[in-house]
């Protein structure tokens, strides 16, 4: 039997099969960790530490700029067809509740986000065994972290959602997207400890750091920490749902 929300969720996944955004959900985190590649290449450094220093150089600035830049880049996509002639009186005329609508949206930018996390991984062992040579295969810890981080992009991912429905421009909530990233490595560098977990952008940061020993990271995969992530994302995700559905619910039609 089809819901109201199983039917706005499938609309959006519809959209997705012609969509710009498999572009970025496929080249960005390949992008990020050939360029990282790279630079070790030409400096003829080796990888001293394997398959850990593969994983600090390639996730760590990824998950400072180019991971919540991305999501923004997704968000905006994914609200670009309602911002386009009639679609907006289309939608706001719809009898489908606006709980609805913004679940649906925020939860395709998170299904995104994480086949980006999926790419990312596979790009980082591709990598590693076929341009470095690494004996064995990628520490278990680091597939734990890619579950983390699948998680960790649903507060960006909420929160560049209800700013793309918000804005009609294309642009302006990619710039809030880079702007919430550098707040973040501020927050990150300051080594603030749980201060950093009330930013949506700095929850996500944070999880692609865990057991990398940077900006204040202990270095080891805790349960304390990944638990920090996982309840952070969580609330920061529900509250900016909320807000967007109490937002579009105020909306009217463009005249």
């Amino acid at each position: 039997m089809t819901t109201p929300f199983s039917a706005a969720l499938g609309a959006e996944l519809t959209k997705l099969r012609r969509s710009l955004s498999w572009s970025v959900v496929v080249l960005l985190p390949v992008v990020v960790v050939l360029a990282g590649s790279f630079t070790t290449v030409v400096s003829g450094q080796q990888l001293a530490d394997g398959w850990h220093t593969l994983w600090l150089r390639s996730v760590v600035f990824y998950g400072l700029l180019p991971l919540p830049l991305g999501l923004g880049i997704l968000a905006s996509l994914a609200w670009r067809p309602e911002h386009r002639g009639g679609s907006w009186n289309a939608l706001m005329s719809s009898p489908v509740p606006s709980l609805y609508v913004v679940l649906a949206k925020t939860l395709v930018v998170a299904l995104l986000g994480a086949v980006m996390q999926l790419v990312l991984l596979v790009t980082v062992v591709l990598t590693g065994k076929l341009l470095f040579g690494l004996a064995g295969m990628l520490p278990g810890r680091y597939l734990v972290i890619t579950v983390l981080l699948v998680v960790a992009v649903l507060p960006v991912a909420g929160v560049q959602s209800a700013l793309s429905m918000a804005v009609r421009s294309f642009a302006t909530p990619v710039a809030v997207a880079l702007v919430g990233a550098g707040t973040a490595a501020v927050l990150l560098a300051a080594e603030l400890g749980g201060v950093v977990l009330v930013l949506p952008w700095a929850v996500t940061a944070r999880a692609t750091q865990l057991a990398t020993g940077t900006f204040g990271d202990s270095g080891e995969l805790t349960a304390g920490g990944a638990a920090a992530v996982v309840v952070a994302g969580a609330l920061l995700t529900l509250l900016a749902v909320a807000l967007a559905t109490r937002y579009l619910e105020r909306r009217d039609v463009h005249t």
